[in-house]
């Protein structure tokens, strides 16, 4: 058995149980026999039960056939570097949405009726994130913006942040083509902190509808981004960076972007 014990945000118990996998996969040249993670995911349980498969399908004990070694993730990478193909099989084994997360992806998609080819993902990871890496100022994903709507007129922004002012600047710079899933995201002004904790109390619906949102992200035709985990797994799930523009410690990569 493999147990995971790691608890912070829902992307860091994320990373670190994907890194714990993938670390035991290249020791052991083989998929660990079972995986205990009953103990991660604190911060949005109710009481202690293991809450894992309200979130994921569970693995199941079918072996999947992947190469080793597998190159670890990084958040703070080029995210054209990381192993896509062998951390597709992962995800697609241990991460794979529940049920209750296909029904709020649906659900979203009818509200704000996505196309997702028409959409490009204004995705600023702010507040807290500071501390840990250089985030950019807001005006300099307007470089690509205009790009994008100048090779694509049509596209629709889809804002998402945890700060409360990103999400106003952009809106007011799209007034007529942006939107953000306004009842099923959580923000705040501009602090040293993070939502899960100033609004514990509405962590577990949340960290649902915030899952389900990161995958309906790594659909979308355009992804610009900072660097973090929350960002990383919209790549994860997206299975490549085809069309995404990230931004990593004040530098700029438009490695895989038809613009």
């Amino acid at each position: 058995m493999l147990k995971i014990t790691h608890n912070a945000g829902f992307f860091s118990c994320c990373s670190i149980k994907l890194f714990s996998i993938v670390n035991f996969i290249n020791s052991n040249n083989k998929m660990p026999d079972s995986i205990d993670s009953s103990q991660q995911f604190k911060w949005y349980k109710i009481n202690d039960n293991d809450i894992t498969y309200d979130y994921f399908k569970h693995y199941g004990t079918e072996n999947i056939d992947i190469n080793i070694p597998i190159n670890n993730c990084n958040q703070f990478s080029n995210y054209s570097k990381l192993d896509y193909r062998r951390h597709d099989l992962l995800i697609k084994k241990y991460f794979s949405p529940s049920e209750t997360i296909i029904k709020l992806i649906n659900n979203i998609e009818k509200k704000y009726m996505l196309s997702y080819n028409n959409i490009c993902v204004l995705f600023y990871r702010g507040n807290d994130k500071n501390s840990e890496t250089k985030i950019c100022e807001y005006s300099e994903y307007l470089n690509y913006t205009a790009k994008i709507i100048t090779k694509n007129p049509h596209m629709i922004f889809l804002i998402q942040s945890d700060e409360t002012e990103f999400i106003k600047y952009m809106t007011s710079k799209y007034p007529n083509n942006s939107f953000y899933f306004k009842s099923e995201i959580r923000h705040m002004k501009k602090c040293n902190d993070t939502v899960d904790i100033k609004m514990r109390s509405t962590n577990n619906e949340f960290s649902k509808k915030y899952l389900a949102i990161t995958i309906i992200m790594s659909k979308c035709k355009y992804i610009i981004c900072g660097s973090g985990n929350c960002s990383m797994w919209i790549m994860l799930y997206r299975g490549n960076n085809k069309n995404v523009i990230q931004n990593l410690i004040g530098e700029w990569f438009t490695d895989n972007v038809s613009i």
